[in-house]
């Protein structure tokens, strides 16, 4: 779906797409231009999965354990969505509801433009989609060892983790390669773009240190 004329955000609100015009000049040159929106990225998120794995080391309560990553859930589907999103990979989504009380979903992505592109961190990129891809897989994980260790109460914290994860996945591939695409159609594109890139890094990163040639051979006078 196109962009909305629909505003979202209060009129004191950084316009989207214009964050990179307050960023400090003096970031330029560093290696992660939004170092803690990347550490948050990762790091609510992360703590969800620690937690749920060594909870029983601190805790036998399942509501204490519960609460705890349900919490940490909770804000790190809400950084994800509303912040990394946006200032790491420049792309957004939301939701409005009309006059009519008929809801839309806006899938927004600033990558059509060639100066965003330019402006684009690489390593916060590969951060953000790889922190966005694969703690769902951990979470697929948990869920097999639930359903079939017959734990029927982590499950249901499973699947809540799984639905939270897996709309900000579903939400960011639908803004990167456009609303109008089926989902299968965008992550099967999604995948084959992060394979060449991969093969593309390996054929082009440059090997060892050329041997030097002004070695003389051994036992030569």
């Amino acid at each position: 779906m196109a962009s909305a004329t629909v505003p979202l955000l209060d009129d004191d609100t950084i316009p989207f797409g214009e964050e990179d015009e307050m960023r400090d000049p003096s970031q330029a040159g560093q290696k992660y231009t939004h170092p803690y929106v990347t550490f948050f990225h990762l790091f609510f998120r992360g703590a969800a999965i620690v937690i749920y794995m060594f909870c029983g080391w601190f805790s036998e309560s399942f509501i204490t354990s519960f609460v705890f990553v349900v919490l940490f859930l909770s804000a790190d589907f809400w950084t994800v969505k509303n912040i990394s999103g946006r200032l790491l990979v420049g792309l957004r989504w939301w939701n409005y509801v009309d006059d009519d009380g008929k809801s839309h979903w806006v899938f927004e992505s600033k990558n059509s433009s060639e100066s965003f592109k330019s402006r684009v961190n690489k390593h916060e990129q590969r951060v953000f989609w790889l922190g966005l891809i694969l703690c769902p897989v951990f979470w697929g994980l948990f869920f097999l060892m639930a359903l079939f260790g017959l734990k029927f109460k982590w499950l249901l914290l499973v699947m809540i983790a799984i639905a939270l994860n897996a709309a900000n996945l579903y939400g960011y591939i639908k803004c990167n390669y456009g609303a109008s695409k089926d989902l299968n159609s965008a992550a099967t594109d999604f995948v084959r773009t992060q394979l060449f890139k991969n093969a593309m890094d390996i054929m082009t990163k440059p090997s060892g240190a050329p041997p030097p040639t002004n070695v003389r051979p051994t036992g030569v006078v």
